[in-house]
């Protein structure tokens, strides 16, 4: 156990996060998001909800500044309903670590599976919310 380091991270996901670079994404996969079959660089992390996650991740990496979108979600697919209460929870997770929180950028479904192919990794969770998957955009740490 590492003293200050969330008990959630796998030395896997610690690892995989530790060797991003700047503009490397990370997608925070919901349980019915189909990680394996998009992207070879799966960790698993079953049972744990991507809020708790964002509050272990952001506190050790910077968000993307030099992008006008280091935060997306899916869009609902036509006939779907965004439940706007999953934004509004990683809003608030994100807020607390982001001095100045970028607002969420949405992409259609297949345009998000496309960004999962290119995606560093992505980490398969338990959180059942519906299009509850982000990607976030790893920035520069500042000096």
């Amino acid at each position: 156990m590492l003293k200050g380091i969330s008990p959630l991270f796998s030395p896997e996901l610690l690892a995989t996060i530790y060797e991003m670079g700047h503009g490397d994404e990370l997608l925070l996969a919901d349980a019915h998001f189909p990680a394996a079959s998009l992207n070879p660089n799966v960790i698993r992390a079953d049972g744990l909800k991507i809020p708790d996650l964002l509050d272990a991740i952001l506190p050790l990496i910077e968000l993307d500044a030099y992008d006008d979108d280091p935060i997306i979600m899916m869009s609902a697919v036509h006939g779907d309903m965004l439940d706007p209460e999953v934004e509004k929870t990683y809003l608030e997770v994100i807020s607390r670590h982001v001095a100045a929180v970028p607002s969420i950028s949405r992409l259609e479904r297949f345009e998000f599976y496309n960004r999962a192919e290119k995606a560093f990794a992505i980490v398969a969770t338990g959180e059942l919310a519906k299009y509850g998957n982000i990607i976030l955009r790893k920035g520069v740490t500042p000096v």
